[in-house]
């Protein structure tokens, strides 16, 4: 009996410290419950990539065993520097047979003016403010995420869903000198502003979005099908009435906006080196080393893609990745759980996808370009169960390093870019 009662008494007494941690946990506000899972995020990524540079060997980009600021400003961070201290070519460099070769073109120029603008008012490296601006943006876009699911998820499955965006394998992009972070950023401010149907509020992050990641186009046609969505109500469209011309004016309107703004930087770059294809022909030249030189036909790329890793020992992995990738997002977007995160995320998802696949070369930085669709961590974050979310969690921090030591370590010639 004194046994019994013994164990009764210690139950109580776990259960009543329960009650007052979670009691103690609903008290601190949100933004700090994802300040501090983005603080241990990027902790783990910070040790990770430490361990890399240790081992790292000379390079093009870095001497060997390179500090963490240096390690973390290589591949197009290179590429940002030079914009940042010396701004665009007015000439195209071009190889001996006359084709363009890779030059600052390829990257837009938000990021890296704003680099150079804090630079000069600090006096700090490039590394340093590079490294600071993206921590700091990818700060934000965990905040903007999380109240963003939020809209649609219970409090515990969007907390959920923004500690997988933090942990995600590409989460190192919040680290390193390259502009996804900036960019993820003002997408998920203008995606929120669409849910909430702010839309002149939206012009200007939507054209400081299309300068600073090339998603222009990309958002013009989502809002595209927004309002034809919108228009014609299927079924399964919660949205209460059709618009009316007036109510449909303003989402046309940023459509116009953001197109325009996705075809402003080509027509800068033929402005000033006057080559009437100077962006295009620069973004082919990454490519080049896996197809040769060609035009930009729309959808071709992945299908040139698919046949180039075949073509290589072991290269049906990759060429297999190709379908599988897409057939998953697809599960993702059309599964009957997926409607329970939005109608604006999974139409955003389809018109980036379809812009990636008119116009992007599969190789190894696909999964950095695949960023943007993180709104669809939404619907993996719905199952509440608690050894999934453990298993998801560590699953992504093992594929984290396996992304470093595949795309960011540099080994010899390397020629897998993140």
């Amino acid at each position: 009996m004194a046994d019994r009662l013994t164990t009764g008494g210690t139950l109580r007494a776990r259960s009543r410290s329960a009650v007052r941690w979670r009691a103690r946990y609903r008290a601190v506000p949100w933004w700090a419950r994802i300040t501090v899972v983005y603080v241990l995020a990027r902790t783990v990524t910070t040790v990770m990539m430490q361990g890399f540079a240790a081992v790292q060997s000379a390079n093009s980009f870095t001497a060997e065993h390179p500090s963490y600021l240096a390690f973390a400003s290589i591949w197009d961070g290179a590429w940002y520097r030079v914009i940042a201290t010396g701004g665009y070519p007015s000439t195209l460099p071009v190889d001996a047979a006359g084709h363009v070769t890779e030059n600052a073109w390829a990257f837009m120029p938000a990021y890296p003016f704003l680099v150079r603008g804090l630079m000069l008012l600090t006096g700090a490296s490039f590394e340093a403010v590079a490294v600071t601006v993206s921590l700091v943006a990818g700060w934000g876009a965990a905040l903007v995420f999380r109240r963003l699911v939020g809209r649609f998820l219970d409090a515990p499955r969007a907390t959920f869903a923004t500690v997988l965006l933090c942990v995600a394998p590409t989460s190192v992009m919040f680290q390193v000198a390259y502009a996804e972070a900036m960019g993820l950023f003002l997408l998920l401010v203008a995606l929120l502003l669409a849910v909430d149907r702010r839309w002149w509020t939206m012009l200007p992050v939507v054209l400081l979005l299309g300068m600073t990641r090339p998603t222009g186009l990309a958002f013009a046609f989502f809002l595209v099908l927004f309002l034809a969505v919108w228009w014609f109500r299927p079924a399964w469209v919660r949205e209460p009435a059709r618009p009316t011309l007036r109510s449909a004016l303003p989402p046309a309107l940023v459509a116009v906006v953001s197109g325009a703004v996705g075809l402003a930087w080509p027509a800068i770059a033929w402005a000033v080196t006057g080559v009437p294809k100077a962006y295009t022909d620069t973004e082919l030249a990454w490519r080049s080393s896996y197809v040769g030189w060609g035009e930009l036909v729309p959808f071709s790329p992945w299908v040139e893609g698919f046949a180039w890793w075949l073509g290589w020992p072991g290269g049906w992995v990759a060429a297999l990745a190709i379908p599988i990738g897409l057939a998953a997002v697809g599960v993702l977007l059309f599964v009957p759980a997926a409607r329970r995160v939005g109608l604006e995320l999974r139409l955003w998802a389809v018109a980036y996808l379809v812009y990636l696949l008119a116009v992007f070369f599969p190789q190894s930085s696909t999964w950095r370009i695949l960023l943007p669709i993180a709104p669809l961590l939404a619907v993996v974050a719905l199952p509440r169960s608690k050894t999934y979310r453990v298993l998801l969690v560590v699953v992504a921090l093992v594929l984290q390093w396996v992304w470093l030591y595949a795309n960011w370590w540099v080994d010899g010639y390397d020629w897998t870019p993140p």
